[in-house]
């Protein structure tokens, strides 16, 4: 996993101190000796765009946090169908510590870099590093969380409902991962570049690509998104998207 292909590339550190997700990564709350161990075991990867990280039943030997780029979770059906189950981000986390084996098949579909470390070491270390297991518990649950909401998605939402529910994911976290601790204000205006194309947003959503544009126009015909090329939605305002995502918040 990770880091047996010979066309990923090794990346020249990153400095902790001017990491882009390091607010926001299993990092987050490690102090100056957890940094310290951790810089002893991490090191980079690179994939393209199309690559694969991980194959679903693989050995789980590496972790990581996504640093930039976005990948996908994804499973296979015996019959060849295929589900994209969950969107890696920067600063999510992929694999889990005490697992063996890779649970789904990761995908770039940016291109994307990796803060990595060697499971053993990594697991060892824990031990002695109690704000990354209190970070690493968090995120956890966040993802719990976050598998809940999807699971209403696609069962009870309409198309616009989920296209106006992605938007808004990928909105906050474009928001929250560009700056510390910050929330997305209602009347905020967004701008987001779909890490996405329109075919894979539909088979992440349960939709035709057809009815994904569909959805795309009618949302820009009622002036709760404007479009910049086909991978960049300007948001206006951020309260008005919400109240279409059928939460009733």
């Amino acid at each position: 996993m990770l880091d047996d292909d010979a066309n990923v590339t090794v990346r020249a550190e990153i400095r902790c101190s001017t990491c882009p997700v390091r607010h926001r990564a299993v990092c987050a709350r490690a102090d100056a000796d957890e940094l310290a161990l951790l810089d002893s075991v991490k090191f980079y990867k690179t994939y393209q765009a199309g690559q694969t990280i991980a194959l679903r039943g693989d050995p789980l030997e590496v972790l990581s946090s996504v640093v930039t780029g976005t990948a996908t979770l994804s499973q296979s059906m015996e019959d060849g169908r295929t589900q994209i189950v969950g969107l890696l981000l920067p600063s999510d986390f992929i694999g889990r510590p005490g697992r063996d084996t890779v649970a789904h098949d990761v995908t770039a579909v940016t291109e994307v870099t990796l803060c990595c470390f060697r499971r053993k070491p990594f697991e060892d270390l824990l031990v002695n590093m109690p704000h990354v297991q209190v970070r690493l518990l968090e995120m956890t649950l966040d993802e719990l969380d976050a598998a809940r909401d999807w699971m209403l998605l696609l069962g009870r939402k309409t198309a616009r409902e989920k296209i106006a529910s992605f938007l808004l994911l990928i909105a906050q976290r474009t928001v929250s991962n560009t700056i510390s601790n910050s929330d997305l204000a209602c009347d905020d205006e967004v701008r987001i570049s779909l890490p996405l194309s329109r075919e894979t947003m539909a088979t992440y959503l349960g939709l035709t690509i057809e009815t994904v544009s569909r959805q795309f126009t009618a949302l820009r015909k009622d002036g709760l998104i404007t479009l910049d090329g086909t991978r960049t939605v300007i948001v206006p305002d951020v309260a008005a998207l919400s109240a279409e995502v059928g939460d009733g918040d």
